[in-house]
């Protein structure tokens, strides 16, 4: 089971127009080692990794003692207890069996307490270090690094085993991601660190993965691998990667300085709280939210990020506005059951980014088109892909069904904050958008021509309002090549930031 590799959707203003519709992420240069200070109050942030907490010096009453002088010792021990035994790692470094398959298997319940300075070492020659289909298996207290899962799989909980809690663990050094996810997963005050793909992937290969908590985490340093200069376009690295999560709450991690995305959702997830993070520094976007429905994004901190994947783009003349909080086909679906029928996004800052929010429709992406990279999934409202093909999709309700659309998208009450002196920038950070491009592709879609552009620009309930700019900002309407001012934006026919204020003084 491994994790999905998939293209990202990062359109610019020629290769939209061609087939695929996509482009992906070429190289480029490093960021800053240092950024400036935040002009901001700074929030609390989950400063776990430098400050894990111990776990208990002995071992709780009626728990297996597991000897690190003993090669494979947590392994023969787990084969050998029942389901719903406690383990408990003395201090040490603790090593399986010199296998590349010798991970854990655990048994239904069981649970695994480090001691402080208990470490489970994979020496760069096991794959994994806990798999299996066991069900509410328990890590805590523990380190687990230098484990060499291969691309497109993962290390704690490699199989997505549901029901896992995994707590105040740090999870570094791995090649692949560092973390699976399975149903009613919760990862809580944990470090994801330094692994070669992603902090955590949520994934289950069949099915929706319902019901994850992530919170209190910081993450950082993810993607050491550096995956999208080496397969440009694969979308397979970040912080977090979800994938047809059904009902997830983020809520208080430190997502930074990873490279490529710090969260990104791609893919039917639905019913989203992404709340009270601080989002920074990471590489590409803070926040990507893809082909997907219904989410609350509010009261994030979000800052210096996207400085390198937004300097890359503009320094090849993509007029794109590749924004730090991106929402592409991504939108509210009353038809989808959530704690909200909207995306909506409030109550947070975003300070220094490479621009701002960009709502994003690929015209040419839709169920059985070529140019959907979700290859062979479609949207949740027409499971049936079958269906989506004419003359169907030429009429309600499968002309609207078959597309991901960006649609009831409430912005409000956020604060926008730029000092280009900051950023590094003279062009094109300075950028909030919504827009879609020319639909061309392929020659049976309804959807050519500027329909997508119109409808997310005028007719799908996409609306900005009170929010607080300060800074240079423009705002790109229709397609990349309409760049309003403020007053341009908030007249007809766009009508957007009703009761917001802008002074564009500061950082200009």
């Amino acid at each position: 089971m491994g994790i999905r590799g998939r293209k990202r959707v990062l359109p610019s203003v020629a290769l939209a127009l061609l087939a695929a519709g996509c482009v992906g992420t070429p190289g480029g240069p490093a960021k800053p080692a240092t950024a400036p200070p935040s002009t901001s109050a700074a929030p609390a942030v989950a400063r776990v990794c430098a400050h894990p907490a111990p776990g208990p010096a002995k071992a709780p009453k009626g728990a297996v003692t597991v000897d690190p002088a003993v090669v494979g010792d947590l392994a023969a021990k787990t084969r050998k207890n029942l389901p719903g035994t406690t383990f408990w790692l003395r201090p040490g470094t603790h090593r399986l069996a010199p296998d590349r398959y010798a991970q854990v298997v655990p048994k239904k319940g069981n649970r695994y307490l480090g001691a402080p300075g208990a470490v489970l070492d994979g020496r760069r020659t096991n794959q994994y270090a806990f798999g299996g289909g066991a069900r509410d298996v328990t890590i805590r207290h523990l380190t687990v690094q230098n484990f060499v899962a291969p691309h497109d799989e993962g290390v704690v909980n490699h199989d997505s085993a549901d029901g896992w809690v995994i707590e105040h663990a740090t999870i570094r050094r791995n090649s692949g991601a560092g973390l699976m996810a399975g149903a009613r997963q919760q990862v809580r005050a944990s470090c994801l660190r330094d692994n070669g793909q992603y902090g955590m992937n949520a994934y289950k290969s069949a099915g929706r993965l319902r019901d994850l908590v992530v919170e209190g985490n910081e993450i950082t340093g993810n993607n050491t691998g550096d995956w999208e200069r080496k397969r440009e376009g694969c979308g397979c690295t970040g912080g977090i990667k979800f994938w047809a999560v059904d009902g997830a709450d983020v809520r208080g991690n430190w997502v930074h300085d990873n490279r490529g995305a710090g969260l990104w959702a791609d893919t039917n997830n639905n019913d989203f709280r992404i709340e009270n993070n601080v989002i920074e520094a990471n590489d590409g976007a803070a926040l990507m939210y893809e082909t997907s429905y219904n989410a609350v994004i509010r009261k994030n901190t979000i800052r210096r990020n996207n400085w390198v994947e937004g300097r890359r783009y503009a320094d090849r003349g993509d007029t794109f506005p590749f924004a730090t909080l991106y929402l592409s086909e991504s939108g509210g679906e009353p038809r989808v059951p959530a704690r909200t029928d909207r995306i909506e996004i409030y109550r947070n800052v975003l300070e220094d980014n490479w621009s701002g929010i960009t709502l994003w429709e690929n015209a040419d992406r839709f169920c059985n088109s070529p140019a959907n990279t979700s290859s062979g999934d479609c949207t949740l409202l027409a499971r049936d892909t079958d269906r989506c093909v004419r003359p169907g999709i030429t009429r309600a309700p499968l002309y609207a069904d078959c597309r991901w659309r960006t649609q009831r998208v409430d912005i409000h009450d956020n604060r926008f904050l730029l000092d280009k002196s900051v950023v590094g920038c003279t062009v094109r950070c300075d950028r909030m958008g919504v827009l879609a491009n020319y639909g061309t592709y392929p020659d049976w879609s309804p959807y050519k021509g500027e329909k997508v552009a119109r409808a997310i620009t005028l007719d799908q309930h996409n609306r900005w309002h009170d929010n607080v700019y300060v800074g240079p900002w423009q705002f790109v309407a229709h397609d990349p090549s309409r760049v309003l001012d403020f007053g341009q934006w908030q007249g007809a026919p766009y009508q957007q930031d009703a009761g917001s204020t802008l002074d564009p003084r500061a950082g200009g």
